[in-house]
């Protein structure tokens, strides 16, 4: 771990001796540290803009009331709260099927444009675009969540494997699986898109 996150981790793990100390801003900040990442996990995985927000509280609800059982020796703050918001996203979708997602909301980040000489390269990249929402769709839940933390969210396989609740070698697979099967639905500037999209990250 470098010493830039083991910093962050120290910084955290004071915030949360604060919040359990019964100081409000701490689980405020915490809040405001978590949330925005966390909504965008959500969405990424039930792709319903209100459910996410439904999870996000519950999820922060959960985590407060909890927060006496987090270990910061077994696992950050994040991989915490994140294992908490996908274990009710699953219940969520489980019941619910899925929408169409916005692909630049799903990355957390603006597609950039074509140039505006080319209204042909826009609507070839809107035709993409459409077409990996479709993909996204069809993915199992499982590989979804994995695409989306490793992509979406940036994660290291071993902490996907935590908030997988599975050994890091099965979310190494998932994730190489999930790739796989976007590019096997893919057209070929479906595909083009996908890569771009991934290499961000």
């Amino acid at each position: 771990m470098t010493d830039n996150r083991l910093q962050g981790r120290a910084e955290i793990d004071l915030i949360v001796e604060r919040a359990l100390n019964g100081d409000q801003v701490g689980y405020a900040e915490l809040y405001d540290r978590f949330a925005a990442s966390l909504y965008r996990l959500c969405y990424s995985l039930l792709m319903n803009e209100q459910d996410a927000e439904d999870i996000l509280q519950e999820s922060f609800l959960y985590a407060f009331k909890n927060l006496h059982r987090f270990d910061s020796g077994k696992a950050s703050l994040k991989t915490w709260l994140y294992t908490i918001a996908v274990s009710r996203c699953r219940n969520t979708y489980r019941r619910k099927r899925f929408l169409t997602v916005d692909i630049s909301q799903w990355f957390g980040f603006e597609l950039k444009a074509p140039p505006a000489d080319a209204p042909e390269a826009a609507v070839i990249r809107r035709d993409a675009a459409e077409t990996i929402e479709k993909a996204l769709t069809g993915l199992s839940p499982r590989l979804r969540e994995a695409i989306v933390l490793r992509y979406g969210q940036g994660m290291t396989y071993r902490e996907i494997s935590e908030v997988m609740g599975c050994p890091q070698k099965t979310a190494e697979s998932r994730v190489r699986l999930g790739h796989q099967r976007l590019r096997q639905s893919l057209q070929p500037e479906g595909r083009g898109l996908l890569e771009e999209l991934l290499k961000v990250h």
